[in-house]
C-alpha cells in the first residue's frame, strides 16, 4: 500500500484540533476528514477519524483496521504536517 497523495488544510486551533487532512491510496482511493490534533503534552500531534452520530452513538466511517496501515498513514501525514507547520 502507498500514499500516494497528502492533502493538509490548518484550521483556527479549536480544542487542539489544528487542521484536517486528505490522502489518497495506491492513486485509487481518496480518504478525508482525518484530524490533525496537537498532543495535549505538546510532543507532537495524533490523528482521529471520521464520524457520524446516529442516534446516540458515534460510528467510525472509515479508519485502519490494522497497525501496519495505521502508522503508515499516521507517519506520511504527521510529517507532512510538520513541514507546513515549522
Amino acid at each position: 500500500m502507498e500514499i500516494t497523495e497528502i492533502q493538509i488544510i490548518p484550521i483556527k486551533a479549536n480544542n487542539g484540533l489544528i487542521a484536517f487532512s486528505s490522502i489518497v491510496l495506491n492513486d485509487s482511493l481518496y480518504l478525508s476528514s482525518i484530524g490533525i490534533h496537537k498532543k495535549i503534552d505538546g510532543s507532537g500531534y495524533r490523528l482521529t477519524y471520521p464520524t457520524k452520530k446516529i442516534g446516540d452513538k458515534n460510528l467510525n466511517i472509515y479508519h485502519p483496521i490494522n497497525r501496519e496501515m495505521g502508522l503508515l498513514i499516521e507517519e506520511a501525514i504527521i510529517r507532512k504536517a510538520k513541514e507546513i507547520f515549522k
